[in-house]
C-alpha cells in the first residue's frame, strides 16, 4: 500500500476545502452554494430555482447560486451549522428547527396561532415577521424571506380524528421543543427524527405517524405506508431562506441588494404555486387510497392552551404573541 506525503495530503486538504467553499468565484463570477432536503418537484425547490435565475439577471451572469437538494449536503441542522462556519452559502429550513438557533421562533410552533392564511402572511411579510428574520442573525445566520408552507396536519398508519386517537402514538416530529411539546400535550409520544429518514422509519414501525403539509406528505411518498391524514392543521410553521453571515458580509452592498431582492420575488412566486401544490397533493393521495377526515379544531385548541400559558411564562414571548393577535 503507498503512503501518501504529506505534500499531498495538504494539497487533497486544501481542495477539499475549496470545493466546500460557500461562495467562490468563477472567471469573476460569484457562485453561492445552496443546500436543502426537498425533492426538486417542491414548490419551495422552485422557488429557489426561480430566486437563482432572478439573481443571475439581476446581476448580468455576475453572481449564481448553485443548488443541492434532496439532503446531498446533509440534514437541515447539518447545513445550518456548514452555513455557521461559511463552508456552505444558504439553506433552507423550517422555523421548528431553527428555533434551536434563534429561540424567538419558538413562537411560530405555537399551534393555532394564525386566524388564517391572509392574517399569516400580514405577519410575516410585516415588522413582525422582519424583525424575527434577523433573529438568528447572532448565530451567523441571516434570513431573508420566509416561504410559505402552508398547514401542518397529522398522518399515520392508524385511523385518525380525534386527539384521543393520538394517544399512544408514537408521532415523528423536528427537532423542535416546541413541536415536542404539542404532540405530547394531544396524547402522543414525539419522537425526532431526520426527515431522510423518516420515510424507513414509518415502514419499519418505528414511528406510527408524522405531521407535515400536504405537498411534503406526497412528494415523499408517505401516503404509500400512511393511510390516514387528519387536516387538523395545527401549525402554520414558515419555511425559512436563510444565507450565511460569513457569505453575506463579503458581499459588496449591491450584491446584497440583488441577492435580497431576488429572494423576496422568488417568496411571491412561491405563494402562487404553493397552493396548486396543495390541491394536487390532496386529489392524488386521495386516488391512492388515503383517508381524508376533518377534525372539529376547537377540541385541538383546548389541549393545547396550556402551551400559550406557558410561553407567556416569558414577558418578550408574551409581547410577541400579542403584537401576532393584534395583527389584522
Amino acid at each position: 500500500m503507498k503512503i501518501i506525503g504529506k505534500k499531498y495530503l495538504f494539497y487533497f486538504s486544501l481542495c477539499s476545502l475549496l470545493l466546500l467553499a460557500g461562495c467562490h468565484s468563477e472567471d469573476q463570477t460569484k457562485v453561492i452554494r445552496l443546500g436543502h432536503g426537498l425533492d426538486t418537484s417542491h414548490p419551495v425547490h422552485k422557488a429557489m430555482k426561480f430566486m437563482a435565475d432572478r439573481l443571475e439577471e439581476k446581476s448580468g451572469g455576475s453572481m449564481t447560486i448553485d443548488i443541492y437538494p434532496n439532503q446531498q449536503l446533509g440534514s437541515e441542522r447539518e447545513c445550518l451549522e456548514l452555513l455557521q462556519i461559511g463552508s456552505l452559502g444558504m439553506t433552507k429550513v423550517s422555523t421548528g428547527v431553527l428555533e434551536n438557533f434563534a429561540p424567538e421562533l419558538k413562537v411560530f410552533g405555537l399551534p393555532f396561532l394564525f386566524r388564517d392564511r391572509d392574517h399569516r402572511f400580514n405577519v410575516l411579510e410585516g415588522k413582525i415577521g422582519q424583525d424575527l428574520l434577523l433573529a438568528s442573525e447572532r448565530n451567523r445566520l441571516r434570513g431573508l424571506t420566509f416561504y410559505d408552507a402552508g398547514s401542518r396536519s397529522f398522518y399515520s398508519t392508524k385511523p385518525l380524528n380525534t386527539p384521543q386517537d393520538l394517544k399512544g402514538l408514537k408521532v415523528r416530529v423536528m427537532e423542535s421543543q416546541t413541536a415536542i411539546n404539542m404532540v405530547k400535550n394531544l396524547g402522543g409520544s414525539p419522537t425526532p427524527i431526520s426527515w431522510g429518514e423518516l420515510y424507513t422509519a414509518l415502514q419499519q414501525g418505528i414511528v406510527d405517524g408524522a405531521e407535515n403539509n400536504l405537498p411534503s406528505f406526497y412528494l415523499s411518498y408517505h401516503y404509500e405506508v400512511c393511510k390516514y391524514f387528519m387536516v387538523d392543521e395545527h401549525t402554520a410553521l414558515p419555511d425559512e431562506l436563510i444565507v450565511s453571515t460569513i457569505i453575506w458580509d463579503k458581499l459588496n452592498e449591491q450584491e446584497q441588494k440583488w441577492l435580497k431582492e431576488a429572494a423576496m420575488e422568488s417568496a411571491e412566486y412561491e405563494k402562487k404555486i404553493w397552493h396548486e401544490a396543495e390541491q394536487h397533493a390532496l386529489e392524488e393521495i386521495k386516488k391512492a387510497g388515503v383517508k381524508v377526515t376533518y377534525p372539529d379544531k376547537e377540541i385541538f385548541r383546548e389541549k393545547v392552551e396550556p402551551m400559550y400559558e406557558k410561553f407567556k411564562e416569558d414577558p418578550v414571548m408574551e409581547k410577541t404573541i400579542e403584537a401576532i393577535q393584534a395583527v389584522q
